[in-house]
């Protein structure tokens, strides 16, 4: 079925970012919800469906019934949704489909972790090792840097992309989040201090991954007929696409071809639209190689072409197209499913003309691509200011 103008985002809401010590995972959430709530102009009794990603820092294993009760709401449609970073965009897929077959009329998207402060520095390595296959990668401590960088390496010698190309993603960035009041790292940085930060996995730095970050989102869908009723500006789902392909890379296609192809066809088909048609795009950026792989893919530069986009300005606000206006998982947060969800958000103020000092100006398409795993699950959105 299609769902092009079945769905609006009506509400979003993001938690205090950083690190908070006082804020459990719940209670992120909980506060990304009450903001998300009062901007859509809603109260918690208003809410029927509820969906939720995952949490490595909370010991529930229903972590979307827990966190019903935690809000206090008895929702008739709910789920945990675990796609890795993906699960945001794909709640949003869920979340329309809900709302599209009158399986809910008001569903709310959580997400968030206490990453920063809830985990031990051992914690946060076995965290991080536990993405690889149990019996063909992680025996040999790969863990998910390493993975990107297998990727990483992979692309550079296939396509050219160099080092400083994949610098200039984290310098991009970090001066958007320097725009954004809630971003978590407001120092910008230069090439060279990406090449000069700390090598991970080799050929990335530190400052070529994401943060990790005590951090929550939330947005609100609901159908077009109840958007009408409220206070606040709705912005609708022109077109949504998914792709699986693997969990493990070793069990990957391919190092250098994945989904994000195949789920934006799908979402510019829903909608009626092209990669010429977007005015704004929030690129999934766990490592600074990915927003240059999805790029490519989704049609916006062809191939070996991505990594210049970002060097000559082209993806920075005022650029031919802006890229992560909010600063991205690299420079704004991240903290589990909760870096993807705040690409939506992003989009979001961009259509509704309330992203102050980083705006882009006449938005009315944005483009939001989700990835988990290690490239793994795909999901693209194509959101609209109004109905196409």
């Amino acid at each position: 079925m299609t769902l092009r103008n079945q769905a609006a985002i009506v509400g979003v809401g993001e938690s205090d970012i950083g690190k908070l010590p006082d804020m459990t995972g719940l209670g992120l959430n909980a506060q990304a919800a009450k903001r998300a709530l009062d901007n859509a102009g809603l109260k918690p009794q208003d809410i029927d469906g509820l969906l939720t990603a995952y949490s490595f820092t909370e010991p529930y294993f229903m972590l979307g019934s827990v966190l019903a009760e935690y809000l206090g709401i008895k929702p008739g449609y709910g789920a945990s949704v675990v796609v890795g970073g993906a699960s945001p965009a794909v709640m949003l897929h869920h979340a329309a489909q809900a709302v599209a077959t009158g399986a809910a009329e008001v569903v709310l998207v959580c997400a968030g972790e206490n990453r920063a402060t809830g985990m031990s520095r051992d914690e946060t390595v076995a965290a991080l090792t536990a993405v690889g296959h149990p019996y063909f990668e992680a025996p040999y401590g790969v863990g998910i840097p390493a993975l990107y960088a297998l990727v990483a390496q992979a692309y550079m010698d296939k396509y050219g992309i160099t080092r400083e190309q994949m610098a200039s993603v984290s310098v991009n960035t970090r001066a958007h989040a320097c725009l954004h009041p809630n971003a978590q790292m407001k120092k910008p940085i230069t090439l060279d201090d990406v090449l000069g930060s700390k090598p991970i996995a080799d050929p990335l730095n530190v400052l070529d991954c994401c943060l990790i970050s005590d951090a929550g989102g939330a947005f609100i869908v609901t159908t077009p007929e109840r958007a009408q009723a409220l206070p606040s500006k709705p912005v609708f789902l022109a077109g949504i696409g998914e792709t699986h392909t693997h969990e493990h890379l070793i069990c990957a296609p391919s190092l250098t071809e994945f989904g994000a192809e195949r789920s934006g066809a799908a979402a510019y088909r829903m909608a009626g639209l092209g990669p010429e048609d977007v005015d704004v795009a929030m690129l999934y950026d766990c490592f600074s190689i990915v927003p240059i792989i999805e790029l490519e893919e989704l049609g916006f530069a062809e191939r070996g072409a991505g990594g210049a986009f970002f060097l000559e300005g082209k993806a920075a606000v005022g650029g031919e197209l802006p890229v992560n206006t909010h600063g991205g998982m690299l420079s704004h947060a991240h903290a589990g499913a909760v870096g993807g969800l705040m690409a939506i958000i992003e989009a979001v103020r961009q259509l509704r003309d309330d992203a102050r000092g980083r705006q882009v100006e006449d938005a009315t398409v944005a483009l939001v691509h989700g990835e988990g795993g290690v490239l793994s699950s795909h999901c693209t959105a194509l959101l609209t200011s109004e109905k196409r």
